[in-house]
């Protein structure tokens, strides 16, 4: 196994405090503050440590405050429901005293039922495309260095990003599809594939909005941050194996940008959905 998906495996593999209670590491990755899908996947795991015989189906959540990478982020899980098909959780994630995050997630044991989906998009296969493993430059140039300088090191997941002229669209549209999978073979554990899903679905996806702005003219005066997402996931998947993050985004107004995005497995079943909306405001003055 790769040393940096197993780097992120032991991030998210959290320490039991107490009943209901768990504690987790961070990691700096040079930003102000602690990767939004860090939080959102250790929450995850914090959630599915009390679930037993069902896996995450849905999950909503709210980024509040910014976290510190210099110190464990504390999850404190509230078991609000355990019927006969589902369970609900509420997770609340806590650093110096205060809450940085919530999240409520529902669980469903695995059944049978109706069954249709959206089509996948008709994109050329990942190993005709380039590896880009390193954002996009409408988003790269608002960032500071330091996080430049982490998202040119090696990474657990490799993307690989649909070029504009492959998937017959416009450079500004605002939409854009991105082949991306974990480094090396991952255990037959659905609930740590799901974990991991949620992790990588905070890459990329707020950015789609920017795309249709001029933002080189914003650079300095861009801030952007997550405020909420949410994720569905519809049937079994495998991050170790190509995924397409088929991503596009219908508003942006307010200072906020809004993208929503459906996750297609190589052989084209929709396995998840997520949407996030996210502070995109540009500072005044040069």
């Amino acid at each position: 196994m790769e040393v940096e998906i197993a780097d992120l495996l032991n991030l998210l593999e959290l320490e039991q405090l107490e009943v209901n209670l768990f504690r987790g590491a961070s990691r700096d990755i040079g930003s102000p503050q602690v990767f939004g899908g860090q939080v959102l996947g250790q929450a995850l795991s914090a959630a599915s440590a009390t679930v037993s015989g069902r896996v995450v189906h849905s999950l909503h959540a709210y980024f509040l405050r910014r976290g510190d990478f210099n110190a464990p982020i504390v999850y404190q899980v509230d078991r609000s429901l355990d019927g006969h098909s589902f369970a609900n959780r509420r997770v609340v994630a806590i650093q110096h005293g205060e809450q940085i995050f919530n999240m409520a997630a529902s669980f469903q044991v695995v059944e049978d039922g109706l069954d249709h989906q959206s089509d996948m998009p008709s994109v050329p296969p990942p190993e005709s495309l380039d590896d880009k493993n390193h954002l996009p430059p409408e988003i790269g140039r608002h960032l500071p260095e330091r996080l430049r300088q982490f998202f040119a090191q090696p990474r657990p997941f490799v993307f690989r990003i649909v070029p504009p002229d492959a998937r017959g669209g416009d450079r500004r549209q605002p939409a854009r599809q991105i082949w991306f999978k974990a480094l090396g073979r991952l255990p037959d554990d659905e609930r740590l594939h799901r974990n991991l899903l949620a992790y990588a679905s905070d890459f990329f996806l707020l950015g789609t909005s920017m795309l249709p702005h001029q933002t080189a003219g914003f650079e300095g005066r861009l801030v952007i941050a997550s405020l909420d997402h949410a994720m569905w996931f519809h049937r079994p998947l495998r991050v170790d194996d190509w995924l397409l993050y088929a991503m596009e985004s219908p508003s942006a107004s307010g200072a906020r940008g809004f993208a929503r995005a459906g996750i297609f497995s190589r052989d084209g079943r929709l396995v998840a959905t997520t949407a996030q909306e996210g502070l995109v405001r540009i500072k005044r003055g040069k």
